[in-house]
């Protein structure tokens, strides 16, 4: 898949802060007293770096060689270790705790989805804990984000123009278009994914397959439980 425009990466933390997901996510890992610490698909490592303490081993990974490289160059960068890949490059464990957050474990589609969590399972010790979260297919959010058009707004590489097309496939994927204009340029990018949207069910079945059991699903970032109608479904499932 190609990599992602630079320009789009650079405003990455931008448009993605550091807010109630990433004190839900580091609260976990305190509760947890981890001390080896996995995050799949770090991103920026807008997160990563806030979870790395003197007595805890943290790890970030991520498919995109241009995420990587801006998590490289953060402060904080040197007290994590950095991993340009997807979970068959992990290394060796254990870890205590692993984290899938910004919804990116829907960005792991078809076989690649139970590849990635029986890697993970393999590099934890019984009682493991493994946390993300993903979006509610019921609500069929991409509707949404089609239905809002064209938007307009500023950012510090000036004015940008965004929309979004989506395309239903089979089995809960829908393939995302998102084009990103930038006024300054004309630029006109046009990133293409797939998002794989997997209900409650789906997901425990995919769990209990892969060695975990779910321990509770929230259904937003105070904790409370899903009830089927929120937006999110926000897993914590224990390594069996």
């Amino acid at each position: 898949m190609p990599d992602y425009d630079p320009r789009l990466v650079a405003l990455y933390d931008d448009d993605n802060p550091d807010g109630e997901d990433h004190r839900f996510y580091r609260g976990l890992i305190d509760r947890e007293s981890a001390a080896a610490v996995l995050d799949l698909g770090c991103g920026t490592g807008i997160l990563t770096v806030t979870l790395a303490a003197t007595d805890r081993r943290v790890v970030g990974v991520d498919p995109s060689e241009r995420m990587i490289g801006y998590a490289r160059a953060r402060a904080g960068a040197d007290r994590v270790e950095w991993v340009d890949g997807d979970s068959r490059d992990l290394p060796s464990g254990p870890f205590d705790a692993a984290i899938m957050t910004g919804n990116v474990a829907q960005h792991i589609t078809g076989d690649d989805w139970s590849r990635t969590l029986d890697d993970i399972r393999a590099r934890m010790p019984i009682g493991g804990l493994l946390a993300f979260e993903a979006r509610n297919p019921s609500r069929r959010p991409w509707e949404d984000w089609v239905a809002a058009g064209r938007t307009v707004r500023d950012t510090r590489l000036g004015s940008v123009e965004e929309w979004y097309e989506a395309a239903e496939g089979h089995a809960g994927i829908v393939r995302i278009t998102a084009h990103t204009v930038f006024a300054s340029s004309g630029d006109h990018v046009v990133h293409e994914f797939d998002l794989a949207f997997r209900d409650r069910a789906t997901l425990e079945r995919h769990l209990t397959a892969s060695g975990f059991a779910v321990e509770a699903v929230h259904g937003d970032w105070r904790g409370t439980p899903f009830s089927g109608e929120q937006s999110l479904m926000i897993v914590e499932a224990r390594a069996v």
